[in-house]
């Protein structure tokens, strides 16, 4: 019996050993462009539960689709209502991995195959570089699955014999709910519902457990599952222990289901178990209850949030960004959180300045800047403390980017101050028009996502103005020269056209580098 006990516990070490290099791998191998998923096509619940679901069953993992979206809630990527949609489609989507095992552990049997490709697959991680590594590490972390599960069966065989489904609770209510209890410390202790999952499995294809019983340990593990984004969420931000403790609600409220599958299901279920096998049943299960349960909240996401937000109530803000530093434990999330500080910061800048550069100027926005100079020097103190991960050259891309980006935007406010330049640009009939074009862009840049035509405008506007520059500057000395200014004048025009060509200047690299920095993080987020 020792020795069997050993065949499980080795059996799950290696499962989640497996689970834990083929995710990392994955999660590798699709690199920012997850990021891309969950926050540029989550603009919606229903988008969110449809890039949730992809995403988690990319990558095999519905804690790290939570986790990440715990960590973009707290960055300002995602609102409530979008990460809501995104753990509804998690739990859709990490129900493929217990299809996933059924077919190739279970139906298929390739346990053996797997031990036999082991050994290529650790030589083709040892060995090669980039992609090649990475398709060598999956596919270790595939085998091991495998190998791990054969060893959960090899466990189990005999267990039959010692542990009966009659030995647990199954009959009462308290029964049940004891189930699901261990169900969800399972999961817990495992950090793992995939691997909690396999388990189950094994034990239902051997008899140790009934069908009634996996039902309840199912659900537990559902509700256990949602460990991991609470861990994450300590000691984090509001938003994202509001979104955690969604996810917790959410997955209690969709166990929750198992009572009307008990009361009216449980013959359907046992039809299909008897017409296929205890795995299937249990997998259409798992499938079912989280299908329906993300069809009965998604018309409901709004007043979910709303009553998340009452449960956990926010604080009033009395700055413009809240850059959390329990995220600078992870490098890629931090610049994350810094670039959405910046194009929140950004817009404000710019509709100020748009509105300074019009007809009837417009200067209330200006006055209201001082929230930005102190989110700018929030986000440099935040800057200095990211430690990026070693030799990975698109998060020292993206640091350069937003360190110059923070630059710029830090001049541009300074220049803001002199708000007497704009009122003489609107008085020279040389500089109005470039002026009032600069301020048309802004606002298009703020009501809509940056172009390269806007960014191309602001370029040649730039190159406009400081073609003119000295021609104006001699044309002003010879005015007053021949007595058409006076110096002061001179001076004013000379200070404003100055003025003018930094400030575009300022505009185009900031400009450059947002571009930059959504082209090496690509999650561009506009502020609602």
């Amino acid at each position: 019996m020792a020795e069997q006990l050993f065949y499980v516990l080795g059996g799950i070490g290696m499962f989640l050993m497996g689970m834990k290099v083929m995710t990392s791998a994955l999660r590798e191998a699709a690199g920012t462009q997850l990021q891309a998923v969950l926050t540029r096509f989550t603009t919606t619940p229903l988008t969110g539960v449809i890039s949730g679901g992809l995403t988690t069953a990319a990558i095999q993992s519905s804690s790290a689709t939570t986790v990440m979206t715990v960590g973009f809630v707290g960055a300002g990527l995602l609102t409530m209502s979008q990460a809501l949609g995104v753990i509804y489609g998690a739990n859709i989507g990490t129900t493929a991995t217990g299809w996933l095992v059924s077919l190739l552990g279970f139906k298929l049997k390739l346990g053996t195959m797997a031990m036999a490709l082991l050994f290529p697959a650790s030589l083709l991680d040892l060995l090669g570089r980039g992609g090649w590594a990475r398709a060598g590490r999956m596919l270790a972390g595939l085998c091991l699955l495998l190998i791990g599960l054969d060893l959960m069966q090899a466990g189990m065989k005999d267990v039959s014999d010692i542990l009966h489904p009659e030995m647990l609770p199954s009959g009462s209510v308290l029964g049940l709910l004891a189930l699901a209890v261990l169900g969800a410390g399972l999961t817990v202790v495992m950090q793992s519902s995939s691997a909690a999952m396999a388990l189950a499995l094994v034990m239902i294809q051997s008899g140790a457990i009934s069908l009634t019983q996996a039902i309840a340990i199912v659900a537990g593990m559902n509700i256990g599952t949602t460990c991991t984004a609470l861990l994450a969420s300590l000691g984090g931000s509001l938003p994202m222990r509001q979104t955690a403790v969604a996810n917790l609600l959410f997955n209690i409220a969709t166990s929750l289901l198992v009572v009307p599958v008990m009361m009216f299901g449980l013959g359907a279920l046992q039809d299909v178990a008897d017409r296929t096998n205890a795995m299937t049943a249990i997998l259409v299960f798992h499938t079912g209850f989280n299908l329906v349960g993300a069809m009965l909240f998604l018309p409901i996401t709004a007043q979910f949030a709303r009553f998340i937000n009452w449960l956990l109530p926010e604080a009033p803000k009395d700055t413009l960004i809240d850059l959390d530093r329990a995220l600078l434990s992870d490098p890629a999330m931090s610049l994350l959180t810094v670039q959405a500080a910046l194009e929140t910061l950004t817009h404000r800048v710019y509709g100020a300045m748009a509105s300074a550069l019009q007809e009837p100027s417009d200067y209330r926005g200006i006055a209201a800047l001082a929230p930005c100079h102190a989110g700018l020097a929030e986000v440099e103190v935040f800057l200095a403390d990211i430690r990026l991960t070693a030799d990975d050259a698109k998060q020292e891309a993206a640091l350069s980017a937003l360190l110059h980006q923070t630059d710029h935007l830090l001049r541009l406010l300074e220049r803001l101050t002199q708000t007497g330049r704009i009122a003489v640009l609107k008085e020279d009939p040389l500089l109005r028009r470039p002026a009032l074009i600069a301020g048309a862009v802004l606002r298009r840049l703020v009501e809509a996502s940056p172009r390269a035509t806007d960014r191309a405008r602001l370029r040649r506007i730039e190159t406009l103005v400081s073609q003119r520059k000295e021609r104006h500057r001699r044309a002003l000395l010879l005015g007053e020269h021949a007595g058409l200014y006076d110096l002061s004048e001179v001076f004013a025009h000379t200070d404003a056209m100055r003025w003018l060509s930094r400030s575009l200047h300022h505009l185009e690299r900031l400009e450059h580098y947002r571009n930059a920095t959504s082209v090496v993080l690509p999650v561009a987020s506009k502020p609602s």
